[in-house]
């Protein structure tokens, strides 16, 4: 089993952007000494549900601060990203890291980016697919060209070159088609629970094991403890940052309550004592198939809290997985 931690960058009421990437380098730092494989990093803008804007950016900086955990994107938005610019970052990435970058790539959703970045709703719409063959094809071979509705250019050298092979987040069954069609691993959000999970790997339909999962992880000396925990704190920073999702044509948007939305995820996710998240990990890879979890560990929206968290779940639930 493979575990790493999720990094959202979240700001919680009171903290400033700036503060909160520098502590979430810290985080990946502490998650290397804690014995964590990788970290995953979000990508968000112009919200403070999570205050990254570049993930690649985060990443490198997390590079040059550690010496074996990888290092991946969770995810990077190619809606509003030209496929290619993304794949040189990637092969970038993967030079100067000695191979630990793993490049996760997603829809994205139809947010206030597409026109503040001037990619447009249609290439949310229809143009994903396009999207995700072209940084396919940028990260298999030595040059790339294109001839189709959103991209048209002559064939041109990649440089720097990586072969490399994507994640993609999946959230409905087209883009786990999409997902399973080109042989690319899924990504799993961590709002939905083990039930959905297993649904979509089965709809994937292939023995494929490089399905990654997200989730949402504390440890504390009991279940009870943990869950009160999260509910205290984890509504403040949803409230606000989930609003922070505006669409681009002003259709409607679903609200979630945020204080359901913790609930559902301290049911779902290892939250609790030592014994309940190595179960809670281990019954999930049972009944899905994934082997591959990367947990969300700053739910208590404060640092030192973050840091013993990481530090906790290295010592006392990572040895009951490994064991």
């Amino acid at each position: 089993m493979r575990i790493g931690i999720f990094v959202v960058a979240g700001q919680f009421p009171g903290q400033r952007p700036g503060r909160v990437l520098a502590d979430a380098v810290e985080w990946i730092v502490a998650a290397e000494e804690a014995g964590f494989d990788d970290a995953w990093i979000a990508e968000h803008h112009f919200m403070s549900y999570g205050v990254c804007p570049s993930p690649t950016t985060l990443a490198a900086v997390a590079i040059g601060r550690t010496a074996r955990i990888g290092l991946g994107t969770a995810v990077s938005v190619l809606s509003t990203q030209h496929p290619v610019a993304l794949a040189e970052q990637a092969a970038m990435l993967h030079h100067l890291s000695g191979g630990r970058f793993t490049l996760g790539v997603g829809r994205g959703g139809p947010w206030v980016d597409l026109e503040v970045f001037g990619t447009g709703l249609e290439r949310y719409e229809r143009g994903f697919a396009e999207s995700l063959d072209l940084l396919v094809e940028a990260l298999s071979g030595e040059s790339v060209a294109a001839d189709g509705e959103f991209f048209r250019f002559r064939r041109v050298p990649m440089v720097p070159h990586a072969r490399l092979r994507p994640v993609v987040a999946c959230t409905s069954e087209v883009t786990v088609e999409l997902a399973a069609a080109r042989g690319l691993p899924m990504l799993l959000g961590l709002h939905i629970g083990d039930e959905d999970k297993a649904a979509l790997v089965k709809r994937y339909g292939s023995a494929q094991r490089g399905h990654v999962a997200a989730g949402l992880a504390y440890v504390a000396d009991s279940t009870a403890e943990a869950v009160r925990d999260l509910k205290a704190a984890m509504p403040a920073w949803l409230r606000p940052g989930l609003a922070g999702y505006v669409p681009v044509d002003g259709r409607p948007r679903p609200v979630r309550d945020a204080d359901d939305y913790v609930d559902l995820l301290t049911r779902i996710h290892p939250v609790g004592s030592a014994e309940h998240c190595a179960e809670t990990l281990l019954r999930t890879a049972r009944h899905t198939g994934i082997e591959h979890f990367v947990l969300l560990v700053e739910g208590l929206g404060e640092h030192e809290r973050t840091l013993a968290n990481i530090r906790r779940f290295g010592a006392e639930v990572l040895p009951l997985l490994r064991g």
